[in-house]
């Protein structure tokens, strides 16, 4: 997979699919922003300055058949289309979950353990999952989004936005002021 960024090179959609390529177990390349390429560069024009990037599995110029008569659906793989889809589906996923909130019990850690929510199961999953959550716990100040914590900590968005969950099915965390439900 390639992503080539927006214009703005920081835009929320272009650090969504970076944190998901990072942890998509998969080859990637993540390029700037130039004004040659795709109709990406047309969105990010001064007078529109939209954030558009590009999420292609070829890039421009590396794909010789691309606007030619040589350029056909049987170069297309179904097992390619659906790695495509699925890492789209899931960038989209990111947006729409990526919220900001606010930590209930903000003066040290809660006593997690007594809450069931802490060292409940071995593993390395649970080890992630344990560090998702402190790690959502103390960024949790109204002014760090869950992509903000997955890009700090290194965690998948995923596995913060599953700590994010519990932590406020809990009534550890609430919704920071203008953040959607």
């Amino acid at each position: 997979m390639t992503y080539k960024r927006s214009r703005r090179g920081d835009a929320e959609i272009d650090r969504a699919v970076a944190c998901v390529l990072r942890h998509s177990g998969r080859p990637f390349e993540i390029l700037d922003f130039s004004p040659y390429g795709y109709d990406e560069r047309q969105f990010c024009s001064p007078g529109i300055d939209l954030p558009v990037g590009c999420f292609m599995r070829t890039p421009h110029g590396r794909f010789p058949e691309y606007h030619t008569s040589a350029d056909s659906l049987e170069l297309v793989r179904p097992e390619a289309l659906a790695h495509s889809f699925a890492t789209a589906a899931e960038i989209l996923s990111t947006l729409e979950h990526n919220r900001t909130f606010v930590n209930l019990n903000p003066k040290c850690e809660p006593q997690l353990g007594r809450r069931g929510i802490y060292r409940t199961m071995g593993g390395t999953d649970a080890a992630v999952s344990e560090l998702a959550m402190l790690w959502v716990l103390n960024l949790s100040d109204g002014r760090h989004s869950l992509l903000d914590i997955a890009e700090r900590s290194g965690c998948s968005f995923e596995a913060i936005k599953r700590a994010a969950d519990v932590l406020r099915d809990h009534d550890l965390l609430a919704l920071a002021t203008g953040s959607q439900s």
